[in-house]
């Protein structure tokens, strides 16, 4: 028998998460496990916006016919100027270039066969922590991977244990950097601490991956790309991964990008040879759907406007909730141990609790998150933040 020997596997812990909280008859539930946002009524929507694009495109596509190996040209100039901005110098002189992939996790997928194939002998350093997929992806591409301290068992952003270390990273080096709503802890670094991390990528020449899976839901579409546009800007080489999942809502359409920064206009082709040929070893062409959707609604003014108007809501809607459910356990004492909830960005948050006060809050009150601590406070409800943090309490006593 051939596959006699196959051994069944783990699932993966978070959409474990999801079919548990499926299956929990619990009405008073609460999911903060998978990582989508969530409007008022616990659904997580289809911007209007979207809607709207997905609407012209079903009255005026006239094909379902095969998008190139870089995916819809329009999308990939559309998505370069949202991340690197309208006005940037890089695309204005052609040394920017962006390749759609299906979905953020493509686009490193991408990164990771191109460094292995293109950069042979480079290594990769990660945050710690950091996503569980980074882990797999670059080691499953037989990159080697190594960490750099960012969050400390006491909750806290380690900025300067990030910089010593990043200090001996071998020269030629890969350093993947969260460009904002860092995951899993909502920690992110400072204007200033982007600086000093972009001088140690400078001194040490390595080459910079810099995951935007979050754009917009920080402190603004245009406040989260500062530090990707800094980078840009300051060095001739530089990656960068997109994904649309959640600011445009289409988690399941699988629409993203890797863009790659050159020193010169005539190298970006050659590397994106390189990308056209790796990706058709991966998955021929991109989906469209999209891409198509995505690129519809940035080349139109009206349907933009309302995007950015969409997004906005979602981001505020972030922030209160975090405001939120600081202010509910202060009755309980538990403010200040929390404070760091409403000082960090984007969906995710280190709460700061431990395996086991996760595991009885799962069982006593059947609030569902990862085992880490890590929360996605973009699931909880505005209107029972006070029952949250009564089970929080409860578990902290």
């Amino acid at each position: 028998m051939h596959f006699s020997a196959i051994e069944r596997v783990p699932g993966d812990p978070i959409l474990g998460l999801m079919e548990a909280y499926a299956n929990d008859s619990n009405q008073h539930k609460f999911d903060l496990g998978v990582g989508v946002f969530k409007d008022a009524q616990g659904l997580t929507p289809i911007p209007a916006a979207v809607k709207l694009a997905e609407q012209r495109l079903l009255d005026t596509q006239q094909s379902k016919s095969y998008v190139g190996g870089h995916g819809d040209p329009d999308f990939g100039r559309l998505i370069a100027e949202l991340v690197l901005g309208s006005d940037s110098s890089v695309l204005a002189s052609k040394r920017a270039g962006a390749s759609q992939t299906p979905g953020g996790t493509g686009a490193l997928r991408l990164a990771a066969e191109f460094i292995a194939h293109c950069l042979p002998g480079r290594g990769i350093w990660l945050s710690d922590p950091t996503w569980p997929i980074h882990e797999t992806i670059f080691a499953g591409a037989g990159l080697k991977v190594s960490h750099y301290p960012y969050v400390g068992t006491d909750n806290r952003l380690n900025v300067s244990a990030m910089l010593t270390t990043l200090e001996s990273v071998p020269k030629g080096d890969v350093v993947l950097l969260h460009a904002c709503c860092h995951n899993p802890t909502g920690f992110d670094l400072a204007q200033d601490d982007w600086r000093a991390v972009l001088e140690v990528v400078r001194r040490r020449e390595l080459l910079p991956l810099i995951d935007f899976a979050y754009q917009g839901f920080g402190d603004g579409l245009e406040e989260d790309a500062w530090a990707v546009r800094l980078f840009a800007s300051e060095l001739p080489e530089l990656l960068i991964t997109s994904s649309c999942s959640k600011n445009f809502g289409l988690y399941r359409d699988r629409t993203g990008a890797l863009l790659v920064c050159s020193h010169e206009a005539e190298k970006l082709q050659d590397v994106r040879s390189q990308l056209a040929l790796l990706a058709r070893n991966l998955w021929s062409t991109p989906p469209d759907h999209g891409a198509a959707v995505v690129a519809q609604i940035l080349g139109d003014a009206a349907l933009k406007q309302l995007w950015v108007e969409e997004v906005e809501a979602m981001r505020q809607r972030i922030a209160q909730l975090r405001v939120g459910l600081v202010e509910a356990l202060a009755p309980h004492g538990l403010s200040d141990r929390f404070a760091h909830i409403a000082t960090q960005r984007g969906m995710f948050s280190y709460t700061g609790l431990s395996p086991e006060q996760v595991k009885q809050l799962r069982e006593r009150h059947s609030v569902y998150m990862v085992g880490t601590g890590r929360a996605n406070i973009a699931g909880a409800d505005a209107t029972r933040l006070g029952a949250l943090a009564a089970a929080i309490a409860d578990v902290c006593r």
